[in-house]
């Protein structure tokens, strides 16, 4: 779920995996890691993922539908 609800509201907000990355204090590549599910996350760096897109962490953690604009809808059951 990290790696959709990451790349959701990356985009939403308008902002490149670079601009992410730098407002997060994390490698770009690793961004690119963790949309690719690559690897996992640490508390550590989805709360600051979560604070640099403006959201609560649990957003991105989250499972549940997209929205438009990177608003969450609720849970789908079929996830």
């Amino acid at each position: 779920m990290l790696a959709r609800n990451l790349r959701i509201y990356r985009q939403a907000r308008g902002l490149s995996q670079e601009e992410l990355a730098h407002r997060a204090a994390i490698d770009r590549t690793y961004i690119s890691a963790l949309e690719r599910c690559v690897y996992g996350a640490s508390i550590d760096v989805v709360g600051r993922l979560a604070e640099a897109l403006n959201v609560e962490a649990a957003d991105l953690l989250r499972r549940a539908l997209p929205k438009e604009g990177g608003d969450m809808a609720e849970a789908d059951p079929r996830s």
